[in-house]
């Protein structure tokens, strides 16, 4: 079987699906993931094949005209102004960007990117034979592709937002105002769209969606990287995590750099605290508590089964690699999807969810305590832990993707049949 993975351009965004594409390749698959440039080398890294074909403006940027427009149209949930979009400096005034302006001088350039998007997902598709493609819920080429071809499409969820949100901006999918979808007589691009779903959560984080849904055990990924030996060593006193999102100050400024405030909180507790990150941020620290230990970029999945808690920013991986490992969360959150993935792990009982803008160290210290001192966050924690590993592994999901690909066979229409 020929399994074609379309990836975004963030690494967080295709991480979960990393073990299955080791899974695909364990059991004789082929897999190649198309991805853009900058994703070739971490693609590489992860195992898997990268097709670096993927264009168009960078993540970082979508996302800050994305804030932008929000401010522009009053819905900007926080205090302060957005960063401008392209430089990613603070703004003094909205009108300091001309978004109208801007949008027109790029419009050619971002609608050519778009198009040769889905025109070499489409063409690679073909020309490779893909038997099924499994997509993020950001990379909507590949389910073109496969509507095009007749194969199965599966989308693979990176956390508990779903297909199906009623926030908007909860709502994944991206919008396709060239029409391509309708224009290769697929349908309009939206949530009918999505036949099948991968779904990593555990039971109790339930994610929302009106597809046929494909559940597997949340494997953590974080990229590569040595494991030293002292993480097995039981720690003296309480372990407490401190990870923070590398794109975050690009996406919303200095304001959302919390780590000095997250270690000014945990210096005056008698905890043992583990800080990684990058070696910028790191050094932006200078000196640290005796109770700090910092390590540039620590694979989060050999750090985290020895915590007694974790502080992030509520990133997906983040907070299912802490489900994975049954770690008591606090996510102090700034974007949309961090904020549901901060609010539905404290549903759950597992963790403490603060908005970014409202965090300072007093209040960090007293939220960090009560996930150490009240054993209900534990007790919670380790239940989503064991929900996580009662899931289908993924190499059980390989049979069930075998399947799909081998009940689509009579309908692609490419002329090849399945592997």
């Amino acid at each position: 079987m020929r399994v074609l993975f379309t990836v975004s351009d963030w690494s967080a965004h295709y991480a979960p699906m990393v073990p299955l594409g080791w899974a695909l390749q364990a059991a004789g698959h082929a897999v190649r993931v198309l991805c853009t440039p900058a994703q070739a080398e971490p693609v590489s890294r992860a195992g898997l094949t990268p097709v670096p074909l993927m264009g168009g403006l960078d993540m970082v940027t979508q996302t800050r005209l994305l804030y932008f427009w929000d401010a522009q149209a009053g819905r900007r949930p926080y205090p302060g102004l957005p960063l401008h979009p392209v430089t990613g400096e603070e703004l003094a005034s909205l009108d300091d960007f001309d978004f109208p302006a801007w949008a027109r001088e790029n419009k050619r350039e971002i609608a050519t990117a778009v198009k040769g998007n889905y025109e070499g997902t489409l063409d690679f598709a073909r020309r490779w034979g893909a038997d099924l493609v499994v997509h993020d819920p950001l990379a909507v080429e590949g389910l073109l592709a496969a509507k095009v071809t007749g194969v199965p499409a599966v989308l693979h969820a990176w956390g508990p937002v779903g297909t199906d949100e009623e926030e908007p901006a909860l709502r994944l999918l991206p919008e396709d105002p060239a029409g391509f979808f309708p224009r290769h007589g697929v349908g309009e691009l939206g949530p009918d769209l999505i036949e099948y779903v991968v779904d990593p959560c555990p039971e109790s984080l339930r994610l929302p969606t009106r597809a046929r849904r494909l559940p597997v055990r949340y494997t953590p990924y974080n990229g590569p990287g040595a494991m030293p030996a002292w993480v097995l060593e039981p720690p003296a006193r309480p372990r407490v995590c401190v990870i923070w999102g590398n794109s975050l100050t690009r996406m919303f400024g200095p304001r959302s750099f919390l780590v000095p405030e997250i270690v000014a909180a945990l210096g005056g507790l008698d905890v043992e605290v583990v800080l990684t990150g990058t070696p910028q941020d790191i050094a932006a620290l200078g000196e640290l508590p005796a109770n700090v230990r910092a390590f540039e970029r620590f694979p989060l999945q050999f750090l985290l089964p020895a915590c007694s808690a974790v502080v992030h920013h509520g990133g997906a991986g983040c907070a299912m690699t802490s489900v994975a490992a049954g770690v008591p969360q606090l996510a102090l959150t700034f974007a949309a999807e961090q904020q549901a993935n901060g609010t539905r792990v404290a549903a759950a009982g597992a963790g403490l969810h603060l908005r970014g803008d409202l965090a300072d160290r007093n209040t960090v210290r007293a939220l960090v305590r009560r996930l150490l001192d009240e054993p209900s966050f534990a007790k919670s924690a380790r239940h989503l832990r064991e929900e996580n590993r009662a899931r289908p592994t993924q190499a059980a999901l390989v049979g069930e993707l075998e399947r799909l690909a081998a009940d689509r066979t009579a309908g692609r229409t490419d002329g090849r049949a399945a592997a």
